[in-house]
């Protein structure tokens, strides 16, 4: 770890300056850099900054997926999908609107029309593959 300085342009710089190529040859070579702002209160004015170097090791998965996992991942590939193509399809565009009006200003309602078409695609997913 190491307090870092940014030039005035540079206010901050928080997430990953350069990635590891896995698929490189190269690869056990590179190092990924993490750039990390502290946006908490602190008493170390000018010490928020943190640059950390990481290799091919600390991003490398040791161990296979589980179950869940893969279920999840399938999940949320299936209900992806079927939200872009509810989304494109006209014979929902009107209802779905309707609906998502109707539901947004209330306390549990989805505030933006891709979230609910996300809410009401995984609904109709976890109906079909859970019974």
């Amino acid at each position: 770890m190491a307090k870092v300085e940014f030039a005035d342009m540079f206010k901050t710089v928080s997430g990953a300056v350069t990635k590891i190529n896995k698929k490189s040859p190269h690869a056990k070579d590179q190092k990924m850099v993490l750039c990390t702002h502290r946006t908490a209160a602190t008493t170390n004015v000018g010490a928020c900054n943190r640059v950390y170097l990481r290799g091919l090791s600390s991003v490398t998965r040791t161990t296979a997926p589980s179950q869940r996992e893969l279920a999840a991942r399938l999940r949320f590939s299936s209900v992806a999908a079927a939200v872009k193509e509810r989304s494109q399809d006209l014979t929902y565009i009107n209802t779905d609107q309707t609906a998502f009006l109707a539901q947004k200003d209330l306390p549990t309602g989805k505030k933006t029309l891709k979230a609910y078409l996300w809410s009401v695609c995984g609904d109709a997913y976890d109906q079909q593959h859970n019974g």
